[in-house]
């Protein structure tokens, strides 16, 4: 029976001038060079400052270019900015032509689908949902034709914010509204997927791991690979630690596997702030 073994890290954060956060990626990497999966997918936020310039994205892209296996990468707000939602302050930083187009040139297409274990895997740029921009409809067209093709299929799709809190429809607030893909877009991702036999979907962002199933679809929330942010900071949704998840597909199922790499450490983001180079 075929297998896959794919391995989700998210929320690296990686920049040259952040030794914890390097430390913590050198354990992650040790774990994959040791378990050694088919492929490894970072679901974002690979650099700390993506948008201020392309050195932390290709300091980051090094670093993962050393693991033994492929990645793949999905951006995060930190790699092209954050996108807006209906309610809430309009993001310091949205995502633009330009910063996805870096974030592609350094790292690769920021949407992507292949089949495995009969399985169609799908990763999306959620960053890009809800601003106007013309890749967001050229990403839902071609959303549309990669689940026509999927049809008869376990469908798992990885994305950088999770869908939802609890339920699809869950009122937004303006403090957490940007933890989440954003409505009107969400309501309309749901509603595609709805249409094929979708099982999984896999986020970071959050920087909290959660894992919980709502009607038949498992929702699994990375943990950073880089770092927790302090209750003062962030309520407690989930679990707060670093860490990474393995997947095993076989055809019509999959196990799941919360891991911590051995030596990786609770960088708090406080005090990895306060340590920074004026």
């Amino acid at each position: 029976m075929p297998q896959f073994r794919l391995t989700q890290i998210s929320d690296t954060h990686l920049a040259r001038r952040f030794k914890p956060l390097i430390d913590n990626f050198h354990r992650v990497s040790e774990h994959i060079h040791a378990t050694r999966p088919d492929l490894v997918v970072n679901t974002g936020d690979v650099s700390f400052d993506g948008p201020a310039g392309r050195d932390d994205a290709e300091f980051a892209k090094g670093l993962h270019d050393a693991l033994p296996v492929a990645c793949r990468y999905l951006p995060g707000n930190h790699d092209i900015g954050d996108n807006p939602t209906a309610i809430g302050a309009p993001p310091t930083q949205p995502p633009t032509d330009e910063t996805r187009g870096a974030f592609i040139s350094v790292l690769g297409e920021d949407r992507w689908h292949f089949d495995a274990a009969g399985w169609c895997f799908i990763g999306l740029n959620s960053l890009i949902m809800n601003t106007g921009l013309d890749s967001e409809a050229e990403q839902f067209d071609w959303l549309a034709g990669v689940l026509d093709k999927a049809v008869g299929m376990p469908v798992a799709l990885f994305l950088h914010k999770p869908l939802f809190l609890n339920l699809p429809d869950d009122a937004e607030r303006a403090e957490t509204a940007i933890r989440f893909v954003p409505q009107p877009a969400r309501r309309r991702l749901i509603e595609m997927l709805g249409k094929v036999d979708w099982r999984l979907v896999g986020s970071g962002h959050v920087h909290q791991r959660r894992d919980y199933t709502f009607e038949h679809v498992r929702h699994v929330w990375a943990p950073s690979a880089g770092f927790v942010i302090s209750d003062a900071r962030q309520e407690v949704i989930g679990i707060k630690e670093t860490g990474l998840v393995e997947y095993q597909f076989q055809p019509d199922s999959f196990e799941v596997r919360h891991v911590r790499a051995k030596g990786q450490v609770d960088v708090d983001l406080d005090m990895l702030l306060d340590k920074e180079p004026a």
